[in-house]
C-alpha cells in the first residue's frame, strides 16, 4: 500500500544519503564536528539547567515547601531574607493555620570525636521536631526525631548524613543506638539520612535538635539567628500564607514595637530560594551556547550550499529520470538529518567530558551540583534540537538544490552554478555567523573586564604570606569565658614563638568566607534617639587585639585594643565607613555609641581602623566594630598568621601546637588568605571561564565559516579574475576586489551584532562589576578584534586567487 511504499522510499533516501556523506568524507568529518560543538555545548548547558532548574527537589511534593524569613525595612537598608527572631518563630508557628508543619533551623560548627580518625569540626543544623516532616523525607535507617527529643535536657540525639555514616563510622549496619560525641558530649544516634539529602548546604554533616523552650524570654535575651522551613497545607497558596503571616507580624510590631517595628515576614518557594541566585546566569550561559549552535548551523548550510552547486549535473539528471521536487527535497533533508543526528551522537560525548568537567572544576557554591547528569529528559533534548537543526541548516541548501536548471548544468559543466540566489544566501549566512560571534564576544569581553575589576578590588588587608584556620571550642570542655580567652591567648601566643611567624590574631568571622556575621543596631551618645524599627545596624566583629597587625589593616585614627581593654573595658574600634557615614567631619574618638548587644550600656570608641570587604569583593564595606575578645568571648574564632615566607608551610607546626594545647580540639578550614580570596571569587571566575570557551569556539566557527565562503567564492570567480588580470588589473587589484567583498560582509555582520549587542547584553547587568552592559571599550575593542580576525580569513582565498595563471583561468570555463 501507500504506507509501505512511503517507508520504502525513506529507507532508499537514508541508504543513498549516508552513501553519499561517505563519499565525501572531509566535508562529513568538518560538518558533523561543527555541529558536534554546538549541540554538545547546549546539551552540558541543559543538564546543568535539567539538573538544577528544572528537576523537583528531592523532598516530597516540593512545591507546597516554603522558606520563612523576616524582612527589614529600615531608613537605612532592605532585607528580604533575614534570619529570624526564636520569639517571633514561635509565635508564627503558634498562631498560624497555613502549614502543616513549620521548623527553625539554626547552623552550628561543632568538635566531633569517637568513631574513626582523629577530632574534627563538622557542620550540623539544629533543627525543631517537624523539620524532617516538613520536608517529608525520613531517614534511610532509623527514624526521625520525637516531639520529647525537642525540649532542654531530652536532645541529646542525632541523625547522621550519609557520607558522615561511611566516612566516619564505616558505615556500621548496627549504628542506631550508638553514641557519637559533639562538644564533649555523648549524643545518642538515632538515624542516618539517605544520600545526598541536604537541606540549604551541602557541607552540613548531621542534625540535631534544637530544642526551643517556649518559656525562656528570647524576644529580650537573644537576637535573630534561626532559619525557617515549612509545608503548605493542601489547596492553600503561597499567597495566602503570607498575607496569614504579613498580619501575624503586625500584630507582633503593635504589642512589641522595640523588637518589632519595621520586621515583616517574606515566603520564598523553596525552589526558588535554591535556584534563584543562579537562574540569570543559566540564562546567560544557554543563550551563549544557542547562539553557538546558530553558527555552527550557518557554517554546515553554507558547506551544503557549496555542495548542491557542485552536484547540479546529479539532480539534473535524477530530475530527468523523474524524481519530482518533492523527492529531492527530502533526499537533501535526509542527508542534512543524518549529518546533525551524526553530530548530536559526537555531541552526547562531548556533553558528558564537559559535565565532568563542570562537577569537578565548578564552584562548591553552586547548588545542586551533584545532581547534574545525562538523562532521558537531556537526552530527549539533544535528539530534538539535532532534528530541529538538520531541517534549520537543511531546508534552504535544499529548496536551491531542487529547481536545477538543464541549461545552467550543461553549460557550466561539473563546475557547479555560482547562482546568485545561492551566494546570496551564502552571504547572509555569513553575516548571521558574524552578527552572532559578535554577540557572544562582547558578552564575554564584559564578563572579563568585570572579573579584571573584581580581581583589582582593594580588600583592605594584605593577604600576602597569611595562613588561616578556625577554631571552634566546645562549651561544656570550656564552660568559663576565662577559658576560651586563655585558650587562644596561649594558642597565640604558641604560634608567634615559632620561627618565621611574624604576628598572630583572631577574629569571630574571617573576611570573605560568606558566613552570617553578628549585626545589631546601635545609638549614638549625644545624638537623637532612632525611631523604634528606624535605628541603623552595624556589623560587630570580636578580635584580639594583634588582628589587625596580622592582617595587614591599618590604624587611621586613635590607638588599637591592647591588653588593657579586658571583659569590664567599655570600648571599641570602628571602621572608616561608618566614621564617615556617622561621624561626618567629626573626629569619632572619644565619642560612646550603644550596641542594642546585650543592654550592657555604651562604649567609648577609641580608634578607627580601615575598611575591609567583609562579605565579598563586589559589595561596598558596609559600617563595623571590634570588640576585643575578653569583652565577648566567642568559642569559635578564625586564627590568622602571618609569616615571612610561604604562609602554607606553616600549616603543620601551627596544628601541631595547637594539638599540643588541647589533644581532642580539632583544627578546620586550614587555607592561606590567598585562597580564600580565591574561593570567595569562584562562581564569577567559573562564569567567565565558560563564556569566553563559547565566544572562542563561536570566534573560531565563524572564521572557518567566513573562510570557507570566501575561499569559495575566490575558486568560482577563477574565470574573472583571467579576464581581469589579462585587461591589466593588478594583484594589488585582486587582492581589493576579493578582500573587499568578504569585509563588507563581515563590517555588515559587526554593525548587526552591535545593534543587537547594546539589548542583549542588558540580561547580564546583574552579573557585571565595575562595568556597564553597554561598555564602549569592549563593544570597540571586540569589534576590531573580530574585523582583524575576519581579515585573515578573508586574505588567505585573496592572496590565492592573486596566484592564478591568467591563460590558465582564461581556459577555465
Amino acid at each position: 500500500g501507500r504506507t509501505g511504499f512511503a517507508i520504502e522510499t525513506f529507507f532508499q533516501d537514508l541508504r543513498y544519503g549516508m552513501r553519499s556523506l561517505l563519499k565525501k568524507p572531509g566535508f562529513t568529518l568538518t560538518a558533523v564536528i561543527a555541529l558536534a560543538l554546538g549541540i554538545g555545548a547546549n546539551t552540558a548547558i541543559f543538564s546543568v539547567i535539567n539538573g538544577v532548574l528544572l528537576r523537583s527537589l528531592s523532598y516530597a511534593s516540593p512545591e507546597r515547601i516554603v522558606m520563612l524569613w523576616e524582612r527589614s525595612l529600615t531608613s537605612e537598608t532592605t532585607r528580604l531574607q533575614n534570619v529570624i527572631s526564636p520569639a517571633n518563630f514561635l509565635d508564627w508557628q503558634k498562631q498560624s493555620t497555613s502549614f502543616e508543619h513549620m521548623a527553625a533551623v539554626a547552623d552550628l560548627r561543632v568538635n566531633l570525636t569517637g568513631g574513626t580518625g582523629e577530632p574534627e569540626e563538622i557542620k550540623v543544623q539544629l533543627v525543631s521536631q517537624p523539620f524532617f516532616a516538613a520536608l517529608g523525607v525520613q531517614p534511610l535507617i532509623g527514624r526521625p526525631f520525637l516531639p520529647e527529643e525537642d525540649k532542654t535536657g531530652n536532645e541529646l540525639v542525632i541523625i547522621l548524613s550519609h557520607e558522615l555514616w561511611q566516612t566516619r563510622f564505616a558505615s556500621d549496619p548496627q549504628i542506631l543506638g550508638k553514641q557519637a560525641t559533639i562538644n564533649g558530649r555523648q549524643r545518642t544516634i538515632v538515624g542516618v539520612m539517605a544520600p545526598g539529602f541536604h537541606f540549604l548546604d551541602n557541607q552540613v554533616r548531621a542534625w540535631a535538635p534544637l530544642a526551643l523552650d517556649p518559656a525562656f524570654d528570647y524576644r529580650n535575651k537573644t537576637g535573630r539567628y534561626l532559619r525557617a522551613v515549612a509545608r503548605l497545607k493542601p489547596g492553600v497558596a503561597a499567597r495566602q500564607a503570607q498575607g496569614e503571616l504579613a498580619g501575624i507580624a503586625k500584630q507582633l510590631e503593635q504589642a512589641f514595637p522595640e523588637k518589632n517595628t519595621g520586621w515583616g515576614v517574606n515566603l520564598v518557594p523553596m525552589h526558588e530560594q535554591v535556584v534563584g541566585e543562579i537562574r540569570p546566569v543559566l540564562v546567560v550561559l544557554f543563550a551563549a551556547v544557542a547562539f553557538v549552535l546558530l553558527i555552527a548551523c550557518a557554517n554546515v548550510a553554507n558547506l551544503l550550499l557549496a555542495r548542491a552547486a557542485s552536484r547540479q549535473k546529479e539532480l539534473v539528471l535524477r530530475a530527468a529520470l523523474g524524481a519530482g521536487r518533492v523527492r529531492l527535497v527530502r533526499q537533501m533533508l535526509t542527508e542534512s538529518v543524518l549529518l546533525s543526528l551524526m553530530g548530536g551522537v559526537l555531541g552526547v560525548l562531548l556533553a558528558f567530558w564537559g559535565i565532568q568537567f563542570l562537577i569537578g572544576f565548578g564552584p562548591d557554591n553552586i547548588p545542586r551540583l551533584n545532581e547534574i547528569s545525562i538523562d532521558l529528559r537531556v537526552l530527549g533534548f539533544t535528539f530534538g534540537i539535532s532534528l530541529l537543526c538538520g531541517v534549520l541548516f537543511g531546508l534552504i541548501p535544499a529548496l536551491q538544490a531542487s529547481r536545477p536548471d538543464l541549461n545552467d548544468a550543461l553549460k557550466e559543466g561539473s563546475r557547479g552554478s555560482t547562482g546568485g540566489r545561492s551566494g546570496m544566501f551564502r552571504n547572509v549566512f555569513v553575516i548571521a555567523e558574524v552578527s552572532l560571534a559578535l554577540v557572544l564576544l562582547i558578552g564575554a569581553g564584559l564578563m572579563i573586564r568585570s572579573f579584571m575589576r573584581l580581581q583589582s578590588v582593594e580588600t583592605g588587608f594584605n593577604p600576602e604570606n597569611v595562613l588561616t584556620m578556625r577554631l571552634q571550642l566546645p562549651r561544656k570542655k570550656y564552660a568559663d569565658p576565662h577559658q576560651i580567652v586563655d585558650f587562644f591567648k596561649q594558642a597565640q601566643d604558641r604560634v608567634a614563638a615559632l620561627p618565621g611567624v611574624q604576628a598572630v590574631g583572631a577574629i569571630s568571622y574571617l573576611p570573605l568566607t560568606g558566613g552570617l556575621a553578628s549585626r545589631d543596631a546601635f545609638k549614638i551618645v549625644g545624638q537623637p534617639a532612632p525611631l523604634p524599627g528606624q535605628e541603623p545596624g552595624v556589623e560587630v566583629r570580636v578580635i584580639t587585639p594583634t588582628y589587625f597587625r596580622a592582617m595587614g589593616i591599618p590604624l587611621l585614627k586613635g590607638r588599637l585594643l591592647d591588653e588593657r581593654d579586658v571583659k569590664e573595658s567599655r570600648v571599641l574600634l570602628i571602621n572608616e565607613t561608618m566614621a564617615k557615614r556617622y561621624f561626618p567631619g567629626v573626629d569619632p574618638v572619644g565619642k560612646q555609641m550603644e550596641v542594642f548587644w546585650d543592654g550592657s550600656g555604651p562604649d567609648e570608641i577609641v580608634g578607627v581602623v580601615g575598611d575591609i570587604h567583609e562579605g565579598s569583593l563586589n559589595k561596598e564595606p558596609e559600617p563595623a566594630i571590634y570588640w576585643t575578645h575578653p569583652r565577648e568571648p566567642y568559642s569559635g574564632m578564625a586564627l590568622v598568621v602571618r609569616a615571612s615566607g610561604d604562609a602554607a608551610r606553616f600549616a603543620t607546626a601551627v596544628q601541631k601546637e595547637i594539638r599540643a594545647l588541647d589533644p581532642d580540639q580539632p583544627v578546620a578550614d586550614v587555607r592561606t588568605m590567598k585562597e580564600v580570596i580565591a574561593k570567595s571569587i569562584a562562581r564569577p571566575r567559573f562564569n567567565t571561564l565558560l563564556l569566553t570557551i563559547f565566544a572562542g569556539v563561536a570566534l573560531v566557527l565563524a572564521s572557518v565559516g567566513l573562510y570557507g565562503v570566501m575561499n569559495y567564492s575566490a575558486t568560482q570567480r577563477t574565470h574573472e579574475v583571467g579576464i581581469r588580470m589579462a585587461l591589466g588589473a593588478t594583484r594589488a587589484d585582486i587582492m581589493r576586489l576579493v578582500v573587499g567583498n568578504g569585509m563588507l560582509l563581515t563590517l555588515i555582520g559587526i554593525g548587526i551584532g552591535v545593534a543587537a549587542s547594546l539589548v542583549l547584553t542588558r540580561v547580564m547587568a546583574n552579573l557585571l562589576f565595575g562595568v556597564t552592559a553597554t561598555d564602549v571599550p569592549t563593544f570597540l575593542g571586540v569589534s576590531i578584534v573580530l574585523a582583524a580576525v575576519a581579515l585573515v580569513a578573508n586574505y588567505i582565498p585573496a592572496r590565492r586567487a592573486t596566484r592564478v595563471n591568467p591563460v590558465i583561468a582564461l581556459r577555465y570555463e
